[in-house]
């Protein structure tokens, strides 16, 4: 709980570490900081052996180091994930003898691209909440309200839904531009937010669409269009078809569109991670490998849709749904809120 929003302390960050031995589970641990101790005390850590007495990112490795040592066994060659080591701590790991350093990104996360029931629930019910927020921070929009304070009150929205805000990227009026900012909204702008709600360590990132007034018939269509991409893309979404048909399903109609040169779409795997496994097209805006493309979906993989059109005219016009692979095909939670929510008038 103390770490939510923030990381650095004293003179170093905050450096969480599992240890896991292959085929011991018995042996499994967790290395956390002392504040954590609160946490050991109420039985929120699951693992066998749970050390809470480290500050920074050098205590944490040596305290990870101890118990590696302790273990007993083949102990020779340690998988880390590379990208989420301070240098610091991996420097110390690096000059111990006898001790190979593997990257086990790769297979953490296909561990990860499956969730469990418990997941999948925390992750509905972060997408649903997100929805939610947004729907009551449309509700108070009106003409002369800045961005800033409409990303503000959804900050409250989604913190009153025992979310934890991470970001909204925010287009108003006609312009594309998604940043927080003073830009005052006038009568017939329309908002798009598009923002990350994280509940229990799981993100809910989802994006729907207001306006000041009532949208004309070309707004209307334009969204229209957004949805029909949103639609054809999650049509094929169930176990065994391949990864990469989702982004053939959306892009075959974003390439019969009139907008095609200025619709953006693709779709990747969220949950603890954003653009985690599966990992589907590597022509997204994250970059990565297409690994899942070619590979069959499972039940319990949680996949992120998004299309935007950006419409020299009339805006920035953007939906993004959640969906979660089921036995029989899919579940789209927080699957509300898809038209345009008109908010107040001025």
């Amino acid at each position: 709980f103390f770490f939510d929003v923030m990381e650095a302390i004293g003179t170093s960050r905050y450096l969480p570490a599992f240890i896991y031995q292959k085929g011991r589970p018995e042996s499994a641990a967790y290395i956390g900081n002392r504040m954590e101790a609160f946490e050991h005390e109420n039985g929120s850590i699951w693992t066998p052996v749970v050390k809470t007495a480290t500050w920074g990112t050098l205590d944490t490795i040596g305290a990870v180091i101890d118990h590696v040592r302790k273990l007993g066994g083949d102990t020779g060659r340690i998988g880390i994930e590379t990208g989420f080591l301070p240098s610091d701590a991996k420097d110390v790991l690096a000059r111990l003898d006898g001790i190979e350093l593997r990257d086990a990104h790769f297979v953490l996360e296909r561990l990860r691209a499956v969730k469990s029931h418990a997941e999948i629930d925390l992750i509905r019910q972060a997408s649903e909440r997100v929805v939610d927020a947004m729907g009551a921070t449309f509700g108070v929009c009106g003409a002369g309200m800045t961005k800033q304070d409409i990303v503000q009150n959804l900050k409250r929205e989604e913190q009153e839904r025992d979310l934890v805000f991470e970001y909204c990227l925010i287009a108003a009026g006609t312009s594309h531009n998604r940043a927080p900012s003073g830009q005052r909204l006038a009568l017939g702008d329309v908002i798009s937010l598009d923002s990350g709600g994280n509940y229990r360590g799981y993100i809910g990132d989802l994006s729907r669409m207001g306006i000041i007034g009532e949208p004309d018939a070309e707004l209307i269509e334009l969204l229209q269009e957004v949805e029909a991409i949103q639609q054809s893309a999650r049509r094929p979404i169930k176990p065994g078809v391949s990864g990469g048909d989702i982004i053939a399903a959306g892009m075959s109609v974003v390439e019969s569109s009139p907008h095609r040169d200025v619709l953006d779409f693709t779709a990747h795997g969220i949950g603890l991670v954003s653009h985690e496994a599966p990992r589907l097209t590597a022509n997204g805006p994250v970059p990565y490998p297409a690994f899942d493309a070619d590979r069959p979906l499972e039940e319990g993989m949680v996949i992120s849709i998004e299309t935007a059109l950006l419409h020299p005219r009339r805006g920035y016009i953007k939906l993004e749904d959640t969906l979660i692979v089921t036995a029989d095909g899919w579940e789209a939670p927080g699957d509300v809120r898809r038209g345009w929510t008109v908010a107040l008038s001025g």
